[in-house]
């Protein structure tokens, strides 16, 4: 199920999924976690209860907007609402995003027992939800200079087209975003936009996935296939 456990500290539990290991039907086959790509939403209660069994606690989501709103869990919510980042202060509750092409950021301070799971898109991403998140943690208790951070895999720069203009106006905010596809297009790096956000932010332990959703068949890809399933990036904090 897992494409890659991150190592956030002691007793953290953290990963991404990958599509293995649920029992979606195509398009969504078969780990698929989105409630809202048109799957059987029975089905996906039941690949979601999978996650849960492996995080060891509830997992929650949020309503992903693209957005910097940020949410801090202390116990398990059913409904948390619009947010792009979550925070999470008890073992008793693990955070996911859900993506499909963006980037899974996941945060912990173990020593706090903080932690917090961010969906970095195009959009999030230039307006500051690594920012806010970051934020967020070191109001509940975290130390930026504790935090290890591990961003999932994601649309490379070498496949993530964009227009001349988009390109410009995305690095003029986060300059190492710029980039072009293996064709010779304009594009965006994504990935090197999240590791470069959170190192200025003082997070100096980031560990970057190499994987990218557009080219590789075992993760859901958007811009690969318009329909289709969701993967996740988890974190739990330390019991």
């Amino acid at each position: 199920m897992l494409v890659d456990g991150a190592d956030l500290g002691t007793g953290v539990r953290a990963g991404f999924t990958s599509r293995q290991g649920g029992v979606s039907a195509a398009p969504y086959d078969t780990l698929n976690l989105g409630l809202a790509v048109g799957d059987d939403p029975a089905l996906v209660t039941r690949n979601r209860a999978v996650l849960d069994d492996w995080a060891g606690a509830p997992v929650a989501y949020a309503t992903q907007v693209h957005g910097t709103g940020v949410v801090v869990l202390a116990e398990p919510s059913d409904d948390v609402g619009e947010a792009d980042a979550l925070v999470s202060i008890s073992p008793d509750v693990a955070v996911a995003v859900l993506v499909a092409d963006c980037v899974p950021v996941l945060l912990a301070d173990a020593s706090a027992g903080v932690v917090a799971a961010v969906h970095a898109g195009r959009r999030g991403l230039a307006a500051g939800v690594l920012q806010a998140a970051v934020s967020a943690m070191v109001g509940v208790g975290a130390d930026v200079g504790r935090i290890r951070a591990a961003a999932g895999p994601a649309i490379g720069g070498r496949s993530y087209e964009v227009p001349a203009e988009l390109r410009e106006e995305v690095a003029a905010v986060v300059p190492e975003t710029f980039a072009t596809t293996s064709w010779g297009t304009p594009a965006l790096d994504l990935p090197a936009g999240v590791d470069a956000v959170l190192r200025r932010l003082g997070v100096r332990d980031v560990l970057v996935s190499d994987r990218d959703t557009y080219t590789d068949g075992d993760l859901f890809s958007f811009r690969r296939s318009s329909r289709t399933g969701r993967f996740a990036g988890v974190v739990r904090p330390p019991t």
